[in-house]
């Protein structure tokens, strides 16, 4: 049997690379691992899901399901480290940790380490280039003839920021150090003063304007799914109708054909924060239930991580009369599954900066800030994460300089040194939150003569989850789950065997889990204490000796099978 890979955690795994490393996993752990495409990217990449599993005691698709997903943006590629190291932790964990063993036996992990294929072989290219998503073009095929498109000019690998002197430009030299650009002041004049550009060539100049072209392929696989979809107008990147893209319809139509998929969580980068539900509306707007579902996991997901979680809707939006939709809507608004997005690496926080507000950040702070944004950097070493400013001689644009933040590799992702510790917070909530998740267990299968060759046979499941059957109340609002549904199976063909009370299949109630619904102090308790069981009876007419199957079943909490045999 092959051993486990040695993955590395400080470097990114191109798609022929990750395809090898993922074919390493499934061959050292055959029983603990299924490799499946669920389709192919627009230039014909797989889009690889994992399904992590025991399937000694079970299959994948009859146990509740965690779905796990990263790197849907192109150059977010600490997402896919993620979902690596995870699936690293959950097979060298089976059979050792105690958590992990019971998860693999008892639940389901879908891991899906890379969304985007196309997009993330763009940003690790010899010449990247850090589009948002998939790489067709959109909305329109063709090229740009005139502005300036960014690109790496000077051959070092990035992409950086130009700056151009010009009286009237809108930064200056910060007075501690003139590597820094800050904003002009209102009303400020009589210093040197800069324009600031992505690097990159301009076409059609007038020797006057410029205008920066916005990136020919402009989708954003994030805003391409159902729920809530708006057109472009309205969402950039949202594609001309919903699922549109073979990415994302994939991810749908896999995600729909698995509904034993409970709660999900999809990795971005950065900002060092847990978003939870709900996008486009208030916490005061949300199921009051399924809000404090969310409240008490995210809570949890900050004592295990260190990242605080906030909401979408109320301290994560790009402006604050605009919502943001995605798979986040989808999977709870449309599924009711309970659904998280993790966006890794804070440069700020690693440079010290405490006291910062996300998105909020980026439309201004103080300049404090950037001095020590700058120090970390130089820890790094030299043109690490801050690129000192050189001379450039611009084909158009003549005596510029070219400098400033490496995004790609220093911001949007963490340098190498940092990746592994900053994903390695997120297993152990990850576990809980599967172990969390509903599962039918059986209570008792028992079959009671009645009389000559008449039987009552009795099925008893329970909810040993600390979830609900349902998970969501959003789930039962949009009818997509049933209760416990409870079958009888009889042999056929032989006329001295017959189902004489009942019927062969029965849809029974949803179950509840062990999750307490109130402090044992309040002073209305709860009236039915036994709500997490479910009991169904048939009446039977069968010689001795018969074999009887037995089934319960809920699309969230799994698949109980047993045999009786009537004696």
């Amino acid at each position: 049997m092959p051993t486990l890979p040695q993955p590395h955690f400080d470097r990114f795994y191109n798609h022929a690379e990750l395809t090898d490393l993922l074919d390493g996993y499934a061959a050292a752990k055959p029983r603990l691992v299924e490799k499946f495409s669920i389709g192919k990217s627009q230039e014909g990449r797989d889009i690889w899901v994992l399904a992590l599993t025991h399937t000694d005691t079970g299959t994948h698709a009859e146990k509740p399901a965690l779905w796990v997903d990263g790197n849907i943006h192109a150059a977010e590629l600490l997402a896919s480290t993620a979902c690596l190291y995870y699936l690293d932790q959950l097979l060298r964990g089976h059979g050792t940790d105690a958590a992990i063993t019971r998860l693999l036996d008892t639940r389901t992990v879908y891991l899906a380490p890379r969304l985007c294929p196309d997009g993330a072989e763009l940003a690790l290219s010899s010449r990247p280039r850090h589009i948002r998503s998939a790489t067709r073009r959109y909305p329109y095929d063709e090229a740009p003839v005139d502005g300036l498109t960014p690109e790496d000019i000077d051959g070092d690998g990035r992409i950086l920021s130009m700056r151009v002197q010009d009286p009237n430009g809108g930064w200056r030299q910060h007075p501690d150090d003139p590597r820094l650009l800050i904003p002009r002041a209102p009303g400020e004049f009589g210093g040197t003063y800069y324009r600031v550009m992505p690097e990159g060539l301009i076409q059609g100049f007038d020797g006057l304007q410029v205008r920066v072209n916005k990136d020919v392929e402009g989708l954003d696989l994030n805003r391409n799914f159902p729920s809530e979809w708006r057109q472009e107008f309205q969402q950039t990147g949202a594609g001309p109708y919903p699922t549109s893209e073979p990415e994302v319809r994939a991810v749908v139509d896999f995600v729909t054909q698995h509904p034993n998929i409970g709660a999900a969580i999809s990795y971005h980068t950065h900002s060092g924060v847990i978003l939870r539900c709900c996008g486009t509306r208030s916490d005061d707007d949300m199921i009051p239930e399924d809000l404090w579902s969310i409240k008490r996991f995210s809570e949890l997901a900050t004592q295990h991580t260190g990242y605080p979680s906030i909401s979408s809707f109320h301290e994560f939006k790009y402006h604050p009369k605009e919502v943001i939709t995605g798979t986040q809507q989808w999977f709870y608004e449309h599924l009711g599954a309970l659904f998280w997005v993790v966006e890794l690496w804070s440069p700020n926080k690693a440079a010290g900066i405490t006291d910062y507000k996300w998105v909020d950040w980026y439309r201004e702070h103080p300049a404090a800030d950037d001095l020590k944004l700058l120090r970390w950097s130089e820890s790094l070493g030299p043109d690490a994460a801050f690129v000192n400013w050189r001379p450039y001689q611009h084909p158009q644009l003549g005596e510029v300089e070219i400098g400033g933040w490496d995004l790609m590799n220093f911001w949007r992702n963490p340098p190498p040194q940092f990746r592994e510790q900053e994903v390695e917070r997120f297993p152990l909530w990850m576990n809980q939150l599967a172990l969390s998740l509903p599962r039918l267990e059986l209570l008792q299968a028992r079959a009671q003569a009645l009389g000559d060759e008449t039987w009552r046979i009795r099925l008893a499941v329970c909810n040993s989850g600390f979830l609900p059957s349902y998970v969501t109340r959003r789930a039962l609002t949009r009818e997509v789950v049933r209760g416990v549904v409870f079958e009888i199976t009889l042999p056929p063909g032989d006329p001295h065997i017959e189902l004489i009370s009942g019927t062969a299949r029965v849809v029974g109630p949803q179950l509840e889990g062990h999750a307490p619904k109130a402090s044992p102090h309040h002073f209305l308790p709860s009236r039915d204490v036994t709500a997490d069981r479910a009991v169904t009876e048939w009446l039977v007419r069968a010689p001795r000796g018969t074999r009887v199957v037995l089934t319960a079943r809920h699309e969230r909490a799994g698949v109980v099978r047993t045999e009786l045999v009537l004696d």
